[in-house]
């Protein structure tokens, strides 16, 4: 079947990195925003564009029934949902199947079987896919989980049985803290997913997260396209992610790479999927999850393989096979992805709401930017604070290192707080540099950031100072090295 019009249900960067496949295929694209995104550049760059509702995601993004309304107005006759919002959502996945729309997404009862943890737990552990000590069913009753810790030992963690992506989640060290993990990871848990119910599995001291990119057309075919090291993390979400993986080996990436081609099959997975792992110090690996959607960090997987993995969501939602088997996926080089989120690395990583004054991205050989707004626009409350994805190519690790503290440094974003100086400092470290990452890596190396100097305060006063000089005809002198970014206007604050 042919596509041809494409209602991207997603707002920011991943909202115009599927507009941008959309244009290069001729396909129509049609956004959604709420009344915080009128001008919003997703929006701006949409073939069309329906208004959804007031700012409380609950009346706009996630509000299915505006969605699919908006489809119907528009003539889409395919949904992609992006991640976030309504992509994992199995109600709304099936809501599009009964009213003859095409979901760019694994099927509604995988999503399901998927989406609940402990039963994908009981499903990995019934085809042989080693996972995690702990619960197979969710469990509210906080003695019974006290029960399993003390047989597991501690620590523990309870996690959210319907959601991912660090939300719902407590570590518990000891049983006096058992009650009130369950009381916040539920209640964040049933905010985040409509869902309150958790569960407890073992807490695996300082692992890996490690995740292999899968893909699965209708005809049987499921291919993962290598791994995606992401261990670098606050508030148990990724902040830097790339691949390969400096821990793995041929033979363990064949080892996880079969199990995520096993986890995928025993689904019945389509389209495309992420499995997630741990491993331990050891080099054991436990399944943690499957997100039935695209990742963040993709662009991680589409640097290395040449691959375009929103490409490849819209032919296999359209029933076409896959274009290659397992032995044509090869990895060429060294990819990092840096995220940059509207948000006070200072104060506890908090969000940054707020206008953003300047915005100069940075460019060159293997450098791309997936970013979601624009100097001038508003950086909303309400939703997820991420801004933007930069990601770099070279040939090796240490030339992706040295490409994006390059591209890192050339990075002005001005109005708002954003993590760059952090970034920044995590790269230039021995810990990151020798490849000694693990979940805990901020936490142990860098328990007390601060800048190392009044960044934001040195950058403003360069760029309005570099207006000024244009005003007057004239531009204010840039260091010899050639760089002309206000960071550097007044010298280059992060040396």
């Amino acid at each position: 079947m042919a596509i041809a019009r494409i209602l991207v249900s997603n707002r920011g960067e991943i909202a115009l990195r599927v507009m941008r496949t959309c244009r290069e295929m001729g396909i129509p694209a049609v956004a959604v925003f709420s009344d915080a995104d009128e001008r919003a550049a997703h929006v701006l760059a949409a073939d069309q564009a329906v208004r959804l509702g007031s700012s409380d995601p609950l009346e706009s993004y996630l509000n299915a029934d505006r969605v699919i309304a908006a489809a119907r107005e528009t003539g889409a006759d395919a949904i992609h949902p992006g991640y976030g919002f309504l992509a994992e959502n199995a109600a709304f996945a099936a809501r599009c199947g009964e009213e003859n729309l095409i979901f760019i997404g694994p099927p509604a009862p995988v999503i399901a079987a998927l989406g609940d943890k402990t039963a994908a737990r009981r499903l990995m552990v019934d085809n042989g896919v080693p996972v995690i000590p702990g619960l197979l069913a969710p469990e509210a009753d906080p003695d019974r989980l006290a029960r399993e810790a003390e047989r597991v030992g501690y620590p523990v963690v309870v996690k959210a049985a319907g959601g991912g992506g660090g939300k719902g989640m407590r570590v518990v060290r000891g049983p006096g803290e058992m009650r009130g993990a369950c009381e916040a990871a539920g209640r964040e848990a049933m905010a985040a997913f409509g869902n309150g119910a958790v569960y407890l599995e073992k807490y695996l001291e300082r692992p890996r997260h490690i995740e292999f990119q899968i893909l699965a057309d209708a005809h049987g075919r499921v291919v993962h396209l290598l791994e995606r090291e992401c261990s670098v993390q606050r508030r148990h979400q990724k902040i830097i992610e790339e691949s390969p993986s400096p821990v793995m080996t041929p033979a363990l990436r064949a080892r996880m790479g079969r199990a995520a081609v096993a986890a995928a099959g025993a689904a019945g997975y389509v389209n495309a999927g992420t499995v997630e792992f741990l491993v331990d110090r050891e080099g054991n690996f436990y399944f943690l999850e499957v997100n039935t959607r695209l990742q963040v960090e993709h662009p991680v997987t589409e640097m290395i393989t040449g691959v375009d993995l929103v490409r490849l969501q819209i032919e296999i939602a359209a029933g076409r096979p896959l274009p290659f088997s397992q032995e044509d996926v090869v990895g060429r080089g060294h990819a990092i992805e840096c995220r940059i989120y509207a948000e006070d690395p200072e104060n506890g990583f908090l969000p940054s709401p707020g206008k953003i004054l300047c915005l100069r991205e940075p460019s060159g050989p293997g450098v791309r930017n997936d970013c979601g707004v624009y100097s001038g626009c508003e950086v909303p409350l309400e939703y997820d604070p991420i801004l933007s994805k930069l990601v770099v190519h070279a040939g090796n690790r240490e030339e992706a290192i040295a490409r994006m503290l390059r591209a890192l440094e050339d990075y002005v974003i001005l109005g708002i707080k954003t993590p760059i100086p952090l970034l920044i400092d995590v790269l230039r470290s021995g810990a990151f540099r020798a490849g000694e990452t693990c979940t805990d890596f901020l936490d142990a190396n860098f328990p007390d950031w601060k800048p190392r100097c009044d960044a934001p305060d040195l950058a403003c006063a360069a760029w309005v100072l570099d207006e000024l000089s244009a005003g007057q005809g004239t531009r204010a002198a840039a260091p010899q090295s050639g760089a002309t970014s206000p960071w550097r206007t007044l010298g280059h604050w992060r040396l």
